[in-house]
This record gives structure tokens, sequence and C-alpha cells, in this order.
């Protein structure tokens, strides 16, 4: 039997047990949940129920694979990131590049596992959003579930203001400011995900808008075999998967780095003068806060790995 505490209140029970019953497959949840097996306050529920404090839940037993039993006993190492902002409610961190934000798909654990460890005191830590793992820059982390879901609310209602810096290749038109064409997801032959442009008469279209200011433009460096480049101020007020990359390539301006959709002889030359990742940093964050309802601006300036390798500057 477990007890709904005043954090889980409100939630779906789905998502409750999923929570709760770590290691255990979202298969097996849904199962026990449709057969009866799980009751609240003695009563039969389906998986969108919502909880409330104090009730009561009775689950069957389950078993947790031996490959999630391992995995438990080998927790994610303990670790602490760079703190932008934290007080009651949320952890502002400057997540550095190379991290995955959690683990999953051939990922051990990301910086949330790592977090929970060098935290074992706290009752709630659930990352708000998300950032690719070769992304660097501003990652919110909710500390209560109120918060959670009072931040996931603006960014799915397109309240948050989410400026990145890119690098890219080629001398940006200064006339080009907004990006409104739809993304598609697909799948490649060998499973891994990708993302294209589309039309808006495409049904798996999802519209995508992407605002692009430019910040400088670095000359040409013919004796290393680079072409002019520009640094952009970009901002997103959709939240697509690789949205950035995909609507910047297909204005032929691919992020430097890149190695999806950018230019891979570039790569290879940048590669060699020490740019050894994609230059896309999340720059700048604007949100509500989940409490005060207070404005909030973050920065989270470029790393030194993307910095000090930016050609043309000294």
């Amino acid at each position: 039997m477990v007890e709904v505490d005043a954090e889980s209140e409100g939630q779906r029970l789905d998502n409750f047990l999923i929570r709760h019953l770590k290691g255990v497959p979202k298969t097996h949840v849904y199962r026990i949940i449709r057969s009866g097996e799980v009751r609240i306050n003695k009563g039969r529920v389906s998986a969108d129920t919502r909880v409330q404090a104090g009730d009561q839940v009775r689950l069957p037993p389950v078993r947790v694979s031996d490959k999630v039993a391992e995995k438990a006993e080998r927790p994610a190492p303990a670790r602490e990131f760079p703190v932008l902002l934290e007080d009651d409610f949320v952890i502002a961190i400057d997540k550095p590049a190379g991290t995955a934000v959690h683990g999953g798909s051939g990922v051990s654990f990301g910086v949330i596992e790592q977090l929970r460890q060098a935290r074992p005191q706290a009752k709630f830590l659930e990352l708000v959003h998300r950032l690719d793992r070769e992304t660097s820059g501003i990652l919110l982390v909710a500390k209560r579930r109120s918060a959670l879901v009072a931040l996931q609310d603006q960014f799915r209602e397109r309240e948050t203001g989410k400026t990145y810096l890119a690098l890219v290749a080629g001398t940006w038109p200064a006339n080009k400011k907004v990006i409104d064409t739809p993304l598609h997801k697909y799948l490649q032959a060998d499973g891994e995900r990708r993302v294209r442009t589309t039309t808006a008469d495409d049904p798996d279209g999802m519209r995508s808008i992407t605002l692009v200011k430019v910040r400088s433009v670095l000359p040409p460096r013919p004796g290393q075999g680079l072409p002019a480049m520009s640094l952009l101020e970009v901002t997103i007020k959709t939240g697509r998967t690789h949205q950035i990359r995909v609507h910047l390539a297909s204005q032929g301006h691919g992020i430097v780095g890149d190695d999806k959709y950018g230019d891979f002889d570039l790569n290879r030359r940048l590669h060699k003068l020490g740019l050894k990742r994609m230059f896309l940093h999340a720059w700048r964050l604007q949100f509500n806060h989940p409490s005060t309802a207070e404005r909030v601006e973050l920065h989270a300036e470029l790393p030194a790995d993307l910095a000090d390798y930016l050609p043309g500057t000294p």
C-alpha cells in the first residue's frame, strides 16, 4: 500500500506509478491498471485517474527485471553541476556538453540521475525540459511537483523565452529573421531518429517557428580552408526535436560541428582546429517563477570549448 503525498496530488495515476515503480516497464504498469490489480481507496481506477493527497494506492507484487536490478546496484555517480539559480522550487544548471539529461537509448545515466545521487535528501527532482546531449547551457530542474507542472505549462503554452547561440557556416542574410517551416520526424533504415522540413499540407508535419538574429559575422580564413561564418542568436517559439539544427541547415547554413545535419567536410577541418563538438548553446532562458510569477531571466555564457575556438577572433 502506498499513500499519495502532497507533492503528487493531481498527478495521473499512470505517471504516479511509473515514477513510484522505477524499473518496471510501462507496459506492465498499464497492464496492472487495466486488470484492476491497482486500487485507490479500495476502488477500481483507470490510467487517467487523478490521485489526491492521502489516497491509499494498493499495488500488486511487481518484479523488477534482473537487468534493472543490476543497474540499481550500480547507481549513477553523484555529481553536482554549475548552478545559475536555486530556491525551494527550481534549480537552473549550466549543463555541460556531452552529458545526456537522462538515461535511456544506450545511455546509462544523465544529469537527473547524477543530481539525485548527489542530493539523496531531495524528495523531488524532475527535469522540466530537455537539451540534446551535445548542447550545453541552461537546464531547469523542478524541486516540487507544483513547480514542475507550472513550468511545463509555460513551455507548452510558449510563455518561456528560449534563446540559443549557434555558429553556422556562411553569411546569414540579415533580412532572414523568421523561419516558419513544418518539421517531420522519421526513422532511418538503421532506426536512427531524424527530422526534415516538410510542407504545410503534410499531415505528419508540425508547425515550427524559429527567430534568427545575427550577432556577428566572422571573416573567412582561406589559409585554413574556412569560409565566413555567422554567430546567431536563435529564439525558438516551438520546441520540436532538432528544430534549430534542421531549420538552420534547411537555409543552407548548417551549425558547425553538427554531425547529423551539418557540413561534414567543414566539420573535419574545424575539428583539427579544436572545435570538438556542435556549436549550439542554450544561452538565455526567460520564464515566470512558479511560486511568485515574477519574470526570471537567466544567462549562461559560452563555455570555453566554444568561446576559445570562434574562428576569426583573437
